[in-house]
């Protein structure tokens, strides 16, 4: 429980609301409690966030950079629209069938409700782009309303052009009762050309009225859907005349008993609004398993008898014809443990990739047994941050010793590098890209309570764990390299005639690929939450996908590395990193396969998001399978050569 405790700590920590933006004294709103158990009558709280085009998730902006309302109307103002609403006379309602409506959904009209008034948020919402903000919405528990006025407002040239370059960019609203979200679109054009977009006799619609669907469970919401109805939309074609419109709203509650509170977030799955539900092609899955245990299997059959073959040669010969018969892997036994180049930059690369993978099992790890909330906005994100700074210390007690192993004595440098190697690649494009969206004014652009938030947990937690696991290494870990074999004084002269076949480059090809293959599937879907607006719940499957990427990379990083020491190639240390790391770069080539054949999206914030942290991702992957593949083949060419004799 300790752990857990801790970790919690350190998230609360990592949630400060971000006090700052928007001045120190300013207020802020306390959210509404998820799983409040409610009376009737008690006041339910609408709370907006964001707008945004839907193709385009990371471009958003605050709810109310359009000209919604900021007030509600009082009563009066309610009565009397209501009467235009509903007009007595042929079809409609009399006189006392308007008074009952009006008085029935305006007796509770407080009026005392303002929107744009900034919430209290937590540090992995504000990472995710979230700007929650109170809205003039009176909602009460199970309280029917028929139809309510909001506002009415006269839109001149000004806001009506905001309104129509939203509909006309496909732009969504987000809200939330609690922590259930809802979406809704802001208007919607009709008879344009593809093309060449609005033409004469085309028409551009505003939804002023929403309709919200409340499901209650033992005095608990457990569901929220926002609908728009188009027999209320307004015209708003023509920008240049000014038009009066009411933006209204309408309420409705129902029991929903098949649904408990705790599983309130499992139908979003299978929301409307959400582009598709997730549907794991389960025969896809088999196909790419089976493919790792074939390929596997089939390097692990060859690669054994070929040395077993090597073995029983070897061992069969006398000391007199050894010289005469050495060739291959065995003929540079005394140069295979040369140590590389750039010993810091290769020891903080290592160290940093055991630090990424232990960082990853442990956030699939807790995902799956639920202590972090999967559905809850922004938690995977703020808890990769504190896991990662967490785990500063496995990196650099890695990259320390090894560095030490390798007889190295700047072993400072090599703890600083293993501090920045990752982060400083992650604060140059967190820089760009942050840069872009206050240009733009997106609510993506992190506010400074949240980047002092960020700066504080990694100066203040990760560095000292990155020193700490440094100063364990040089005192506490082994540094002895246990080489099978001795390294000459001087190296062996590489041969530069090899068939194509062999070469590094078609080598890193190859280790590249294989590997890339076996997650291809399952990325599309990875890419359609984090670029999208699905949810991803399936960290079984993903976990099992990050496990079969790391055997394949391993075994074919150990496959590439026999051929290239049979070759004669004693340089291996940098090339088996890299090798296994070019799934990174593959992964990174998908992404511009996904930007511009599987998704809509477009322009310079988007792209700018988009590109930007996925080369960061692909970084990562890169450093986490180099890491991996380095320390599998370390522990093959060690074992090959203590079986032979070689002095």
């Amino acid at each position: 429980m300790a752990p857990t405790r801790f970790l919690s700590a350190l998230l609360l920590l990592a949630s400060l609301p971000t006090a700052i933006e928007g001045g120190f004294f300013k207020k802020k709103h306390r959210r509404q409690k998820a799983g409040t158990k409610y009376n009737d009558h008690d006041a339910v709280h609408v709370v907006v966030n964001k707008v945004g085009p839907f193709n385009n998730p990371t471009e958003t902006y605050r709810y109310y950079s359009l000209p919604f309302c900021h007030t509600h109307a009082d009563h009066e103002e309610h009565e009397a629209a209501a009467e235009e609403e509903l007009p007595g006379g042929d079809g409609g309602m009399d006189d006392g069938g308007i008074g009952d409506m009006a008085s029935a959904t305006s007796r509770r009209i407080k009026a005392d409700r303002v929107g744009a008034e900034r919430h209290k948020q937590r540090l992995g919402e504000s990472i995710a782009g979230d700007r929650r903000e109170t809205s003039p919405y009176e909602v009460s528990f199970q309280d029917d309303i028929e139809w309510r006025l909001l506002c009415k407002s006269t839109l001149g040239t000004k806001e009506l052009t905001k309104f129509k370059e939203a509909i006309h960019n496909n732009y969504f609203f987000e809200m939330f009762v609690e922590d259930l979200p809802m979406w809704g679109y802001i208007g919607d054009f009709e008879d344009e050309d593809a093309i060449l977009g609005e033409m004469e006799g085309s028409h551009t619609y505003l939804f002023p009225h929403l309709h919200f669907k409340i499901g209650t469970n033992k005095a608990q919401i457990v569901s929220v859907t926002v609908t728009t109805e188009r027999d209320r939309r307004v015209d708003i074609t023509n920008v240049q005349k000014p038009t009066t419109v009411q933006f209204s709203y309408s309420v409705e509650w129902f029991e929903d008993h098949e649904l408990p509170w705790k599983m309130r977030m499992s139908r979003y799955a299978d929301s409307r609004f959400l582009p598709g539900s997730f549907e794991i092609h389960w025969l896809s899955i088999i196909n790419s398993f089976v493919l790792v245990l074939l390929l596997t299997a089939f390097l692990t059959i060859i690669l054994m008898r070929v040395l077993k073959n090597d073995f029983s040669r070897y061992l069969e010969l006398d000391d007199e014809s050894l010289e005469e018969e050495e060739s291959g892997w065995k003929l540079i036994h005394g140069d295979v443990f040369r140590f590389p180049e750039f010993p810091v930059l290769f020891c903080a690369s290592v160290g940093t990739g055991v630090q990424l993978i232990v960082a990853t099992f442990v956030l699939l790890g807790l995902a799956l047994t639920g202590l972090i909330s999967t559905t809850r906005r922004g938690s995977i994100l703020a808890g990769l941050v504190v896991i990662y700074c967490l785990t500063c210390s496995i990196g650099s007690f890695v990259s320390t010793r090894l560095y030490f192993q390798m007889n190295g004595k700047a072993w400072v440098r090599c703890v600083l590098f293993t501090a920045g190697l990752f982060p400083a690649p992650v604060a140059v494009v967190f820089m760009w890209v942050n840069t872009i969206a206050l240009a733009h004014g997106s609510t993506s652009a992190l506010p400074f309570s949240t980047i002092f938030t960020i700066a504080a947990i990694y100066a203040l937690i990760a560095f000292p764990l990155t020193v700490l696991g440094g100063i364990a290494a040089k005192n506490y870990a082994s540094h002895d390299f246990n080489a099978p074999t001795r390294t000459t004084k001087v190296a062996r002269e590489i041969p530069t005639e090899v068939p194509w076949y062999r070469s590094r480059f078609f080598q890193m090809i190859i280790s590249g690929f294989l590997p890339f293959s076996a997650i291809y599937i399952e990325l599309h879907y990875i890419f359609a939450s984090m670029w999208g607006h699905q949810i991803y719940t399936l960290f079984g499957i993903l976990l099992f996908a990050f496990i079969l990427l790391i055997i394949v990379t391993s075994f074919i990083s150990v496959a590439l590395l026999y051929f290239q020491l049979a070759r004669e190639d004693h340089r291996w240390w940098w090339s088996t990193f890299i090798n296994a790391g070019m799934t990174g770069l593959f992964i990174y080539g998908y992404s511009f396969f996904y930007y511009f054949h599987r998704s809509g999206m477009s322009g310079v914030l988007q792209s700018s998001f988009y590109f930007g942290y996925m080369s960061i991702i692909s970084f990562a992957f890169f450093l986490m399978l180099g890491s991996a593949g380095f320390h599998f083949s370390l522990v093959f060419v060690k074992h090959i050569y203590s079986r032979v004799k070689c002095d």
